[in-house]
């Protein structure tokens, strides 16, 4: 738990990291809903066009909203997004593989 909190004191970026992380598993869970990909599980393909803005500091409540902009068999592209107070602090197209 240190860890996180000196992180995110110090601004370092792997507080970002852990965001685009957060953003990676949301649309992981969002991909995997569909009846086609039960019992399947969600690769990382890529980060694209990561954007970062803003702070988050320990006690921000970050709101994660991902969007299937394109889907072809097994490979996905989502565009994810990180807001905290309604203020966009993050945001990245995020590439996936179903398997």
């Amino acid at each position: 738990m240190n860890h996180f909190c000196r992180t995110f004191s110090t601004g370092t970026s792997d507080a970002w990291v852990l965001i685009i992380e957060a953003l990676a598993q949301t649309g992981a869970v969002c991909a995997l809903s569909a009846d086609e990909y039960k019992g399947k599980i969600a690769f990382l393909g890529g980060v694209n066009k990561a954007k970062f803005r803003g702070k988050v500091v320990p006690g921000d409540v970050l709101t994660l909203e991902v969007e299937m902009i394109k889907v072809k068999g097994p490979v996905g592209v989502a565009q994810g997004t990180a807001t905290v107070d309604g203020k966009k602090v993050a945001s990245a197209e995020i590439t996936f593989m179903i398997g």
